[in-house]
């Protein structure tokens, strides 16, 4: 199976800026968690429902023929990837000098991907799976405050993708 290399990834954040608005996925922390959220629904969501979405709800006027076959071709690949195995693909900072894993946009994106899916009420269990990236999504840590709660921040980030496979695994066993 093919995947995406940083070259790849970097071709997707200059996409995705160039033609996104505050209405678009932001960048490729955002898509992943859109596409994974897509892929592991209740049911599949074509490309022609999905793709627009990314960017806001509209398709682009693209530049380059090219640019957006290799987009295309690029997103699609790696939606095909997330469909057989997903790996959250959280953003890296630093904070007071250590190293900082972010997810907010990863989660922002996932819940966009579950709400374009329009997936139905959960039952409990999976709604408290759920709430774990629902209330990351909902953190705002553009800027970081200095008295952070490293260790609360880690702990809620490391929650993350269990949560996101357990939801993948209770939708299997709905298809």
């Amino acid at each position: 199976m093919q995947t995406l290399n940083d070259t790849d990834f970097e071709f997707i954040e200059d996409i995705l800026l160039q033609y996104g608005d505050d209405h678009s996925v932001l960048n490729a922390s955002e898509l992943d968690g859109y596409l994974t959220a897509l892929v592991s629904g209740p049911a599949p969501v074509a490309i022609d429902e999905w793709f627009p979405g990314i960017f806001g709800g509209r398709q682009p006027e693209w530049e380059s023929a090219a640019d957006c076959q290799r987009f295309v071709e690029l997103v699609t690949l790696h939606a095909n990837n997330l469909a057989q195995r997903f790996s959250p693909r959280f953003e890296e900072t630093e904070h007071n000098g250590q190293p900082l894993t972010l997810a907010e946009e990863w989660c922002f994106g996932y819940l966009r991907g579950a709400g374009l899916a329009n997936w139905p009420a959960l039952p409990a269990a999976q709604q408290v799976a759920l709430d774990v990236i629902e209330t990351c999504a909902a953190q705002d840590n553009f800027e970081l405050p200095a008295d952070l709660d490293v260790a609360l921040h880690r702990q809620r980030v490391a929650a993350i993708e269990p949560a996101a496979r357990a939801l993948q695994g209770y939708w299997a066993t709905q298809r």
